[in-house]
């Protein structure tokens, strides 16, 4: 397994950005509506029925023809995907259960795609698990990790028997945000998955409005944080979501039925499904 140190290393050079280039065909976003046929998130603010995942209408998105296919291969996929794009995931576990219905969420995990250099695809994101090597620090640890993207799909498909889709942002992300993106990683890499109990908390505390010094100092003071927290504050960096407390966001957040909205023009495709041959698991 390659090890990020490199990398790791150029972020504390005085007077040296880190180089954070797309891997090589940068070409045109290939865009998919959603697939109506998923499960809808719930809106608690109205009656509680579920509601269907509608097309996605992002003015920057390329049209798509209605006999397009709403999935794609593991190998296409981890081709396709760039800095920033999402991986969703929704399991049948006891836990994965309790984490739907906390959030009233559709899906229960959500990682980030980090393409840079030429370094293979990675997949950041904040798991309870240790058996794939941080490409960060190159050692084994729970908690916020950066994944060989393909291998991190695969053990959540195959260990965790999770089901998994990508959503693209409508275009590339600029160097400047894939710098952010790596300062994010080494800030946070590591950072402890918080208990069931605590990530219940967290959660319920988002939701509860602070003044933005209050705000500001209880991020400051982080000491763990579970996988919609590390994308939110990492997008945050990035400038692509607005300074709400990270655990106001919850996996269903990034799910194209919730509506988020991100910044400075960029918009979020539907949901690709991800195949991933049984043989491959």
């Amino acid at each position: 397994m390659l090890r990020c140190t490199g990398v790791g290393n150029l972020i504390g050079q005085p007077g040296v950005q880190a180089v954070a280039y797309l891997v090589g065909g940068v070409g045109a976003t290939f865009a998919f509506g959603s697939d109506d046929h998923h499960t809808g998130r719930r809106d608690t603010r109205g009656t509680g029925q579920t509601e269907y995942l509608p097309q996605a209408h992002a003015p920057r998105l390329v049209a798509v023809p209605h006999d397009a296919p709403a999935n794609i291969g593991l190998d296409a996929a981890v081709e396709l995907t760039r800095t920033g794009d999402l991986w969703l995931f929704r399991g049948h576990s006891g836990a994965d259960r309790a984490i739907r219905g906390l959030t009233n969420s559709p899906v229960n995990h959500v990682g980030m795609a980090v393409v840079i250099d030429d370094l293979p695809a990675l997949m950041w994101h904040a798991e309870l698990g240790r058996a794939l090597p941080d490409v960060w620090s190159g050692n084994h640890h729970r908690g916020a990790q950066l994944h060989d993207l393909r291998a991190a799909v695969l053990r959540w498909h195959g260990e965790y028997g999770q089901r998994g889709w990508l959503r693209q942002l409508d275009r590339p992300v600029t160097p400047e945000m894939e710098d952010a993106v790596l300062r994010t990683v080494a800030r946070l890499d590591g950072m402890p998955f918080p208990s069931t109990g605590a990530l219940a908390g967290r959660w319920l505390r988002g939701r509860v409005p602070l003044p933005k010094a209050r705000r500001e100092s209880e991020q400051a003071g982080l000491e763990n944080a579970y996988c919609a927290e590390i994308v939110a504050m990492t997008y945050q960096a990035m400038g692509l979501l607005p300074e709400k407390r990270p655990n106001w966001y919850d996996p269903g957040r990034f799910w194209s039925g919730d509506k988020l909205r991100l910044e400075q023009g960029y918009h979020l495709g539907g949901e690709i499904t991800v195949e991933i041959p049984t043989a491959a698991s």
